[in-house]
Order: structure tokens, then sequence, then C-alpha cells
């Protein structure tokens, strides 16, 4: 018998509502609608002698009912295992559903479930998940990406800039990929003229380019001495990304949308970027996550994740080159606790685990919940 063992599994699907409806190019090119919330995923794990771990999973605009049927049907399958043997569970996880595959929605499920696991596991040994994992820094450099979205208007974005410049984040990213190509360079033009030539400044066209106009757009966009340009094509063309990235000058940034390690290699394997995007939630958790780590570290790839900061933070400081972390503060309402930021870098922070606790507020905000195991 484990010296442990979970007694207990919460699964809890909560609806964070936006602000603000959020629209980047895939609005304005007609094939979505503006952004109102998002759905997460969260799974509490409880052990026999009363740890817990907790990790969450997310969905944007659709999906996020079925990640929770999918995490509760499989669910109980956790119930009395040790909750150290994470690359065990996972693959049981992975067969209990396998004939949804190993890739997409089912995949996004079970990330809650890994992620909680670890942050767990960290706790048990008095850690923050970067240090249990062997960290090679204690800050990463940070981003903004939450305030440059296009249903805001150029002054807008240049001053919410400028905000995140002075709460200690090092850069910004400002979306693109407007039907009118010469809007987008009045964008990208007059955050760069705000914010001046040093700070570094990303810009992200969410796929919404063909490959003509994503190398005229490349060769236009080299004037701003950006830091990368991101998804410049559909997340999967990667013969098109590749040529892009052998052609232009700025580095090109992709992987974010991509649900499996198989589909990442790909991308890898093909030479199709310059700075590699995986989000843990959506390739299946730490377990998978660190192995495209590996990967792309092999071939000498930057790495600047996905969303989720509060997860990414820990895996990104845990990278043997330098990385950046993407800031959002769209999930502040979650959790009680912040990360802090601080010349241009955000700060590992010093609690065990992920370091997170949800709030009141949070619960209130769940629609479906559902325990399995001892109460």
């Amino acid at each position: 018998m484990p010296a442990d063992s979970i007694r207990q599994v919460t699964l809890s699907s909560i609806t964070l509502p936006l602000r603000t409806a959020i629209s980047d190019a895939k609005v304005f090119t007609g094939r979505q609608k503006p952004m109102t919330e998002v759905v997460f995923l969260f799974a509490e794990v409880t052990t026999e002698q009363g740890r817990h771990g907790l990790g969450f999973s997310y969905s944007k605009r659709a999906g996020g009912r079925a990640q929770y049927a999918h995490a509760a049907e499989v669910v109980e399958n956790l119930v009395g295992e040790d909750p150290n043997d994470i690359g065990r569970l996972m693959t049981k996880l992975q067969w209990a559903g396998a004939s949804v595959g190993r890739s997409g929605l089912a995949t996004q499920a079970l990330a809650a479930f890994d992620v909680a696991l670890y942050d767990l596991k960290a706790k048990r040994a008095g850690l923050p998940l970067a240090k249990l994992l062997g960290a090679y820094r204690d800050s990463v450099r940070t981003y903004n990406t939450s305030g440059g979205f296009l249903n805001a208007s150029l002054s807008e974005v240049a001053d919410r800039a400028e905000r995140s410049l002075a709460d200690g984040i090092g850069g910004i990213k400002i979306k693109v990929g407007l039907p009118d190509n010469a809007e987008d360079v009045r964008r990208v033009r007059g955050v760069r003229e705000r914010i001046g030539d040093d700070v570094p400044l990303m810009v992200d066209a969410n796929q919404q380019w063909d490959r003509a106009t994503a190398l005229r757009m490349g060769y236009r966009l080299d004037e701003f001495n950006l830091v990368w340009i991101e998804e410049p094509l559909d997340a999967y063309d990667v013969e098109g990304h590749a040529r892009l990235t052998r052609t232009l000058d700025t580095p090109i940034a992709t992987g974010e949308m991509l649900a499996s390690v198989a589909e990442h290699e790909r991308l890898i394997d093909g030479g199709a970027c310059d700075i590699i995007q995986p989000d843990a939630p959506r390739v299946g958790g730490v377990t998978q996550f660190l192995r495209l780590m590996t990967l792309a570290d092999q071939k000498g790839l930057d790495l600047a994740p996905h969303f989720a900061m509060e997860i990414h933070l820990h895996l990104a400081a845990c990278y043997p080159r330098e990385t950046w972390v993407e800031h959002f503060d769209w999930l502040n309402p979650l959790f009680n606790e912040r990360l802090e930021t601080k010349d241009g870098r955000m700060l590992v922070p010093d609690r065990p685990g992920l370091g997170v606790t949800l709030t009141e507020q949070a619960r209130a905000w769940t629609t479906e919940s559902v325990t399995v195991g001892q109460r």
C-alpha cells in the first residue's frame, strides 16, 4: 500500500466572465464572435493524509462543458491511487478514455488532473513547483497581452502598454491580422512610437494571414524590430511557417493551438518556428509539457508558453535558456494570490506548489461540480 493515497477528487466547471468583450483578428475576419467568458475545469485532489492539490484547464468560446464531462467520466480511476505516480496515473486516465484519442479536448480535460498532482507533489516537498522540477532561474521575462486586443483603439492599447511597463512588465504584445494590412502597420507604428525603440514588442496575427500576406507583412514589419511575429498562418501549416522562419529576419512564434506533444513534434522537426509557444493545459499538463521542452531544447528553440501564467511561470523557469511568460490579468478574480512583476520579469513565488488558491468568487461562478471518493 502507498504511504498516502488519493481519497477524493472534486471537479468544478467555473465560468469566468470577462469585463469587456474581447476581439482578435478571428472576429474581424468573421470566423468567431467576440469572447465574453472563459470556462475553466478545476481539479482538487485530496489524499488520506489531508494533503491537497489544485490544477486547471480551460476552454475559450466552446468546449468547456465537454472537458468537464470527459473528466467526470474518468476521474474515479484516481481514487485509492498513490498520487506520486503521476506518469502511471496519466497513462491510466488516457486508456480510460482511449476511444476519444490522445489530443484535443480529451487531453485538455486530463491536464487538470496532471497539474493538480504536480501541485500536490510540490506542496508535499514544501517547494514551489519550479523548484521541485529543477529551476534554472527565479524569475522569467514577461510581456503583456491582455491590453493589446483589436477591440481597443490604438490610443487605448498604447495607454495600457505604458501602464504595463510602469507595473514592471518587460514587453508588450499587440494583436494584428485585420483585413486592412495598412491599419495593422499603423497600430504597430503607433505603439512602437509610444513605448520607444528599446522595449520588446511582439505582434500576434492569430492565424489570419495566408502565405503571401504573411510574407509581405513580415517584410513590412521588419522596421519595428519585433521580438517575434506570432501565428502568422494556420496553426497546422508547418510548411508555410517553416518558409517564413527561413526567409524573414523577424523570428516566428507559434504552437499555442496545438493539443498534443505529437503535433508540436511535427512543428519542431519541420523547422517551423524560432520560438515555440506550447500551452500546458492544452497539451495534457506538466507531464507532457516537460517532454515538449526537451524536444524544443534539443532543436535550440526559444520558449514562450501561452496563457495560464500561474502554471507557465514555473515551467518557463525550468527551461535551459531564457524564456518569456505571457502576462494576463483576466484570471485575477479566480485566485487569492498575485504574481509579482519587477524590472521586466515575473518572479517565481516562494509558496509551495503553484502557489495559488481559489477565491470565494471563483466558487460562486461554479456551474457544475462533482466529488468522487470518500468525503
